[in-house]
């Protein structure tokens, strides 16, 4: 076979199924015992005054590689000193992924707390689909390897700046 075969072979193939993350459903982790329901809907959950900003971006696709229109994502994390509001939604709310799938969260990086390494809580779910809970994680993170709930393949992709990303696979 001549490269020009080979190249025009590799240009009818669609490029959507080259992405890193199709196929493999997200791995599910605890929602440990910090969730509160009803969390106000919204795409930033700074409060003013954090010292480190942090913006997530992503995907919500099918195992098919196809986006995941109005997904739910409920995002929830602990604050500066790594405490929790139980009382009420600091660092928590949740949005709806547009038509692509896509979803951007504006947040601070948050504190670890003892046994545990710097995450942020998610529960992402397709319109009429099974509830995927899972965490992400920060890369480098020195509390990564100590956490024994920790999983490498959970790890934003470190972007540039304040940027971070991360594609959720779910049932859909």
């Amino acid at each position: 076979m001549k490269r020009r075969d080979v190249l025009g072979v590799a240009l009818l193939l669609p490029l959507e199924g080259l992405a890193q993350t199709c196929g493999v459903i997200t791995p599910r982790q605890t929602e440990g015992p910090f969730f509160s329901p009803h969390s106000p809907r919204r795409v930033s959950l700074l409060e003013g005054g954090e010292k480190t900003r942090l913006i997530v971006t992503g995907r919500v696709l099918s195992a098919h590689c196809k986006p995941v229109a109005n997904a739910l994502l409920d995002f929830w994390h602990s604050d500066e000193q790594g405490a929790y509001d139980n009382r009420g939604f600091r660092y928590r709310g949740h949005q709806f992924a547009d038509a692509q799938g896509r979803f951007r969260l504006e947040t601070m990086v948050p504190a670890e707390y003892p046994g545990r390494t710097r995450h942020i809580h998610v529960k992402v779910q397709a319109p009429g689909g099974r509830i995927l809970t899972t965490q992400l994680y920060f890369p480098g993170d020195p509390g990564n390897r100590r956490d024994g709930i920790y999983r490498s393949e959970l790890e934003m992709k470190k972007g540039k700046g304040e940027e971070a990303s991360f594609d959720f696979v779910v049932e859909a």
